[in-house]
């Protein structure tokens, strides 16, 4: 348990506006010229739990202002990391606007400062720890004349406050250069807040197309300015392998030539050297994001046996691989080869749980193509009771349920096509994803809501979308929007037929595949590496306007959660993706310029 008290108290439902408008409901409120902005108007994205505004005069940042740090209250581990926040946080104003802000850690300190406050209850917290606690993310947010006062028992709920923050300054405060001119003023408002999910995500596929370290950090700035947590690093497919493995070096000799659509000698190398990957988890765990890394297996690993004879049955290594097919041939995992696949996958594992401190280590389990009797539960097994010998947290996508060894605790990421399995559910003809669900939590497995046609954000929006499928949907903003984590598998025919996931669902996560990053990616396939365009042109294009979306998913609690409120705080989150030049999707399902 990664304890953290909840200090900051939560008013479910409630979000008033406190000025010239009285209190009133969000909906029916506008500002006044002069007067103090509405909620809605402030454009907060995930939408905190209870924000009052009022008409009082702002705080504004100017050659005074200081980041002043009061920890004393916290652990060792807590005052170390609320010091980390306020230099983070000086660092990122300090950019735009030009000023010295200087970080103190001396509470008596006069006002006109931004106070991170540590407070009593989150001693326990672990940095490293599970994902399991919401509390431990709660923070409280007071700004008026004076100063702003941001308060949680944790580093964490900190640095969680502090986005919200930056939310609350002029979009300007995206900028990578000073800008001149700008009123750095934050609203007098009152904000008490905490996640509905301890667990919020996304997925990124560096296995078929390759994120050098500076596009995985990028990622890392999208994820965690909506205070989403978890960063799952897809890194051995097919079409790629990209985590150095101490013992077995050419899995990324070999592994690390190939991509989707670029064959063996059109570049790379494409992986990460330990200290690259160092990089990357420290980077994301400065901003309280957990790495979660994954090896798929025993299917999607032609990578592997391109390179390990041993992992097929004739003994021979297969040929490198870059095409964009999935249900290709599986690890030989019969009783006879065993051995070898065991031996395999206590040299991998043992590299990825030394390269990522965080608890989880994601072992894949889709689309194994009919395996023969034994071969997918042989796997399974050996795979989980070496991360349980490490002291790891198992993750798989749903079909890993399909084996009988999962250990309690694990959590299954659920990827299953609602329009197809919903109607069915409680019928004799319930599908096979719903049934693994069911399997994986009567085995005491907790659920990562990722449902295709709701999160996947390789899908295309519409039909002018130029990158990405549509297997599962087209999802656009409010598809991506409007549901529902824990009734995402009642049945919508009868809802008394259901999956009981009362406490079970962990959090939501939101996978960006690279299978088609080129345009016009339904019509052809490519037939040269040039039409594939940069990685922060695809990432950025299908991320955006949906990843803030389903942060607030995971995030705000489903009774305090409306489309069209949704909408108009999202329009005023665009001009903050002008300034840190996003390259996002101007989707026509949104009226960005009323």
């Amino acid at each position: 348990m990664n304890a953290g008290t909840r200090s900051a108290r939560r008013t479910l439902g409630v979000v008033t506006v406190m000025g010239v408008c009285g209190v009133v409901a969000l909906a029916g409120c506008t500002s006044t010229p002069g007067g103090a902005p509405t909620a809605q108007e402030l454009g907060l994205v995930p939408l905190p739990a209870s924000v009052e505004v009022s008409d009082a005069a702002p705080f504004v940042l100017d050659g005074g202002t200081r980041v002043v740090v009061d920890a004393a209250a916290g652990s060792a581990v807590g005052q170390e990391g609320a010091v980390h926040v306020g230099e983070l946080l000086a660092a990122e104003l300090r950019t735009p606007t030009a000023l010295d802000l200087p970080v103190e850690t001396d509470p008596e300190a006069d006002g006109g400062a931004v106070v991170l406050r540590l407070e009593p209850g989150g001693e326990s917290w672990d940095p490293d720890g599970l994902l399991d606690d919401p509390a431990a993310e709660a923070y409280t947010l007071e700004a008026g004349e004076g100063g702003v006062v941001l308060a949680s028992t944790t580093p964490a709920g900190l640095y969680r406050g502090t986005r919200t923050l930056l939310q609350l300054l002029p979009p300007e405060v995206e900028a990578s250069a000073p800008v001149d001119d700008v009123a750095w003023e934050v609203p007098a408002v009152e904000i008490t807040d905490a996640p509905r999910y301890a667990y919020r995500g996304a997925m990124l596929d560096v296995a078929r197309r390759f994120a050098p370290v500076e596009d995985v950090q990028r990622f890392v700035d999208h994820l965690a300015a909506y205070r989403l947590n978890v960063l799952h690093l897809h890194l051995s497919d097919d079409q790629g392998w990209r985590l150095t493995v101490d013992g077995l070096p050419e899995l990324t000799e070999v592994g690390g030539r190939t991509q989707e659509g670029w064959p063996p000698g059109t570049g790379g190398p494409w992986f990460y050297t330990p200290e690259e990957y160092a990089e990357i988890v420290e980077y994301a765990a400065d901003r309280y994001v957990t790495v979660v890394p994954e090896i798929d297996g025993p299917g999607h690993t032609l990578a592997a046996q391109s390179v390990l004879g041993s992992l097929r049955c004739d003994g021979t290594p297969g040929e490198p691989y870059w095409g964009p097919e999935v249900n290709n041939p599986m690890i030989c995992s019969s009783d006879e080869n065993m051995p070898a696949v065991q031996e395999y996958l206590d040299t991998v594992l043992a590299a990825v749980v030394a390269q990522n401190p965080g608890p989880y280590v994601h072992l894949g389990g889709d689309e194994a193509p009919s395996p023969a009797e034994g071969w997918y539960e042989n796997y399974t097994a050996a795979a989980n009771q070496i991360v349980a010998e490490h002291g790891r947290t198992v993750v798989g996508w749903h079909q890993w349920a399909q084996g009988t060894t999962l250990p309690e605790g694990s959590l299954i990421q659920y990827w299953g096509v609602g329009e197809r399995n919903q109607g069915l559910i409680g019928t004799a003809r319930e599908t096979a994803d719903v049934q693994e669900v069911r399997a994986a939590l009567a085995a005491g497995a907790d659920l990562i809501m990722s449902p295709a046609d709701r999160t996947y954000l390789d899908m295309k929006y519409d039909d002018l979308t130029p990158y990405g499928l549509e297997w599962a949907a087209r999802i656009d903003l409010e598809r991506a929007y409007s549901w529902d984590p824990e009734t995402e598998l009642t049945s919508t025919l009868d809802p008394e037929r259901k999956v009981d996931v009362t406490g079970r669902v962990a959090g939501v996560e939101a996978p960006l595949w690279s299978d088609r990053s080129y345009p016009d990616s339904l019509t052809h396939l490519p037939t040269s590496t040039d039409e594939f365009v940069d990685v922060d042109v695809y990432v950025d294009f299908m991320t955006f306007p949906r990843l803030p979306a389903l942060a607030e998913v995971a995030w705000t609690a489903q009774a305090d959660r409306d489309y069209e409120d949704f909408e108009a705080r999202i329009v005023r989150l665009a001009p903050r993706w002008d300034a840190a030049g996003i390259g996002w999707n101007r989707v026509h399902d949104v009226r960005w310029d009323d």
